[in-house]
């Protein structure tokens, strides 16, 4: 699995014509942290299960979803966080990987400028299925969603701290991020925020891995 490193720096978080979760735009100042160039992988996962023993995520090994290039999914929120420790990672805040996702680029749609791909996504590809962004990342729109640390809230943006955020401190759902394969529309903004019950294990669910650095 390889890492880059995302320097500190300010950027603008959320938008101001987008869902009114995404609202206010604000400026956020990130610590320079590390963080993987694509989801995790089956083949990454696998040594994982075999070390420690644990129950395999839903989809493991089904058919369309046991290729060992395509990103683990069917993750609970802490089936996530047991891998990241156990890989000496951690999940990234949902501040963080926006700022990983824009790729140094202010307020771009997606993390690769603002053109839609023409292709359709019909079922999980395998990683580097988009265009790399600035900083090197892979598969941040159209592929999985990806687990982030934080609980989530609606209006989250309004009371944001201005460094390193990191979310409520309660809730009943986890952050996660990125446009996903299974969606009508999968292309979604690098903006976008979506949430989920943190035991629930979906087919489009995946993770991202970080590290301090």
């Amino acid at each position: 699995m390889d890492f880059v490193p995302i320097p500190a720096g300010r950027f603008t978080m959320g938008s101001d014509t987008g869902a009114p979760a995404e609202r206010p735009a604000h400026v956020v100042w990130i610590d320079a942290f590390a963080i993987a160039t694509t989801p995790v992988t089956n083949a990454d996962y696998a040594p994982y299960l075999d070390a420690v023993g644990a129950p395999a995520p839903a989809f493991w090994r089904r058919a369309g979803f046991d290729d060992p290039r395509q990103p683990v999914v069917g993750l609970a929120w802490d089936e996530a966080v047991a891998f990241a420790a156990w890989m000496n990672a951690r999940l990234p805040t949902e501040a963080e990987w926006e700022r990983a996702a824009r790729g140094g680029v202010e307020r771009a749609r997606f993390p690769w400028g603002d053109a839609r791909p023409s292709h359709a996504i019909g079922a999980l590809p395998s990683v580097g299925a988009t265009p790399a962004n600035a900083f090197g990342l892979t598969d941040l729109s159209g592929v999985c969603h990806e687990w982030c640390a934080d609980w989530y809230a609606d209006g989250y943006y309004a009371v944001s701290a201005p460094d390193n955020p990191r979310g409520p401190e309660r809730g009943t759902r986890r952050v996660s991020r990125g446009g996903a394969w299974r969606h009508a529309d999968p292309w979604s903004a690098v903006a976008h925020r979506s949430s989920l019950p943190p035991h629930l294990r979906y087919s489009d669910y995946g993770v991202r891995l970080a590290r301090d650095v």
